[in-house]
């Protein structure tokens, strides 16, 4: 049934994840010559900032393309909604919701990648960045999915005990 508890972390799971699509994951600023660089699930580029703190010009490194970022968090948003219409089978449920986390941990190891090994390089800075908000969401996104599998599993187990007393 589509009214369960289950469904309603799955579906914000998947806002969570579009989310993520939308905001910036990482940034770093080199404060000798005011160059941000910024991830986003799409591309890894430079700006420098104005005096007010706003982005300006382009900045000296050339923008990457970051989209195994996008295409992982789309994925996961895809499972989580196609999982949704899955009540009928549980047991499918609970290995889309592992292939889940799977996807996720991927976002989240792609992420970490690009912000420490890719970025990191670009501005040569003492500090490792800073996270912004889209970073959160995949982490957001792994609490929803496990509490999904716990209710997935529960009802699983329910269907199973009444199953043994008939």
């Amino acid at each position: 049934m589509i009214q369960r508890i289950q469904t309603v972390f799955l579906a914000l799971l998947a806002i969570a994840m579009i989310a993520m699509l939308f905001l910036p994951l990482w940034s770093k600023t080199d404060p000798t010559t005011g160059e941000e660089v910024v991830l986003t699930a799409w591309n890894l580029k430079s700006y420098f900032l104005t005096e007010q703190g706003t982005p300006g010009a382009a900045g000296n490194v050339p923008q990457q393309g970051t989209i195994a970022i996008g295409m992982l968090a789309i994925a996961a948003a895809v499972i989580a909604i196609y999982e949704i219409f899955q009540y009928k089978s549980r047991l499918n449920q609970m290995k889309l919701g592992l292939l889940n986390t799977l996807i996720i941990m991927a976002t989240l190891g792609a992420m970490l990648y690009y912000a420490y090994f890719v970025g990191s390089d670009l501005v040569l800075a003492g500090e490792k960045g800073t996270y912004e908000a889209g970073f959160y969401m995949p982490l957001l996104a792994l609490v929803l999915n496990s509490l999904a599998n716990r209710f997935i599993r529960r009802d699983e187990n329910l269907v199973r005990s009444v199953d043994r007393l008939r």
